[in-house]
């Protein structure tokens, strides 16, 4: 069985106001010197990111949903025990709902994004969901992002957590992804059709001058540059714990799938980036509250039936991994009650201050069940 694992980006905030701090040095810091002392640190890991205001959580590989579920859980209670020796909190949130000033992490590699990139680096504050899934080979590997691509916008739809931008709502159930991409590579990709064609392509992007390194190709699914894994970079980080390990394992039977496809020599759906990027616009826009774009034929239709075209795909997959019954559930509670973007703007109707919905974020992030809204909202 493929053995998957998440990284999870996560915004470090004043618990009264919400506002994004500049801690995460020390947030690292107090891990450091805590050791084991923290609550089920476990096998996870915390490391520093772009800004300061924000704290990465990675998992070891798992085997299962319920190992992952745990290891995600672990490492965010890890971070905000860590946040609380500095008089902050760590969030699940794909953007700060208040207006934010961010501040850089050290380092020459990072000012020199910040000089080359302007505006674009220096508001980047933004936590994505990461996930990671064995493969056997970069052939292999590069046979299953050309096989997956058109499908990634529906996982974007399924984690949409960041409705609000410097203090203002978006109109956006993901504004995430659009931020996101004003970096040059981020995005969808064309077909590779081959590990040299992958390589290739990747060594032209370098040869141009304007990345500084690979670890600027930003595709929402790329070969892992330290792992044996595919790392699909494409979902917001979710509120909820229960959605990662959701979208994790969604990967992991999207990863089998196509791999199974390519062993049997079935072709990738030969469907040009330019459309693959419409349908994750929509997606970006409304999440599962409208309309999404089918990735075989790119017509629209509601998002519960892309949704389900998107089981019936990985079904045999995921069937065969176990994991069939926990995705099902896990679909039928976010179609129920949505996902983070549609908790922010209740929590904002309900309360008028976006302080709150960084308030009610920290609670929904860090417990098993969402907590009640106040009365006359519902999320």
């Amino acid at each position: 069985m493929r053995t998957f694992g998440v990284e999870e980006e996560l915004l470090i905030v004043d618990p009264v106001c919400g506002q994004p701090l500049p801690l995460a040095d020390g947030v690292l810091a107090v891990s450091r010197v805590a050791g084991g002392a923290f609550p089920a640190t476990g096998r996870v890991v915390l490391t520093a990111e772009f800004k300061q205001e924000q704290i990465e959580v990675q998992t070891s590989p798992c085997s299962s949903v319920d190992a992952l579920m745990e290891e995600i859980r672990r490492g965010r209670a890890a971070a905000d025990a860590a946040a609380r020796a500095v008089g902050a909190r760590a969030v699940a949130l794909a953007t700060s709902p208040v207006p934010a000033v961010t501040h850089t992490t050290p380092g020459s590699r990072y000012a020199a994004m910040t000089e080359g990139f302007g505006l674009t680096a220096r508001e980047q504050l933004t936590c994505g969901l990461h996930v990671h899934v064995s493969v056997s080979s970069d052939e292999e590997g590069v046979a299953v992002l050309d096989r997956i691509r058109s499908w990634l916008p529906v996982l974007a739809a399924l984690s949409a957590n960041s409705p609000f931008w410097n203090g203002a709502d978006t109109g956006y159930a993901s504004y995430r992804t659009q931020a996101w991409g004003r970096w040059p590579t981020a995005g969808p990709a064309e077909l590779f059709g081959s590990a040299a064609g992958y390589r290739s392509l990747i060594a032209g992007y370098l040869g141009t001058g304007v990345l500084l390194d690979e670890g600027m190709v930003y595709f929402d699914a790329r070969l892992s540059r330290d792992h044996p894994t595919v790392e699909v970079r494409v979902a917001d980080v979710c509120l909820y714990a229960e959605d990662a390990a959701l979208i994790a394992a969604l990967v992991r039977g999207l990863v089998e799938t196509a791999a199974t496809e390519w062993r049997h020599g079935v072709p990738p759906l030969p469907v040009p980036a330019a459309l693959i990027r419409l349908a994750l616009w929509r997606a970006s826009r409304s999440g599962i509250n409208g309309d999404l774009l089918h990735p075989v034929d790119n017509r629209p239709g509601p998002a519960p039936e892309i949704i389900e075209a998107l089981i019936r795909y990985v079904r045999a997959a995921l069937a065969g991994s176990g994991d069939l019954l926990p995705v099902q559930s896990g679909l039928s509670a976010i179609l129920r009650r949505g996902t983070g973007e549609r908790r922010q703007r209740a929590t904002l109707a309900c309360t008028g201050k976006l302080s709150a919905v960084v308030t009610d974020a920290i609670h929904s992030s860090h417990h098993p069940r969402p907590s009640p809204l106040p009365p006359g909202s519902s999320p």
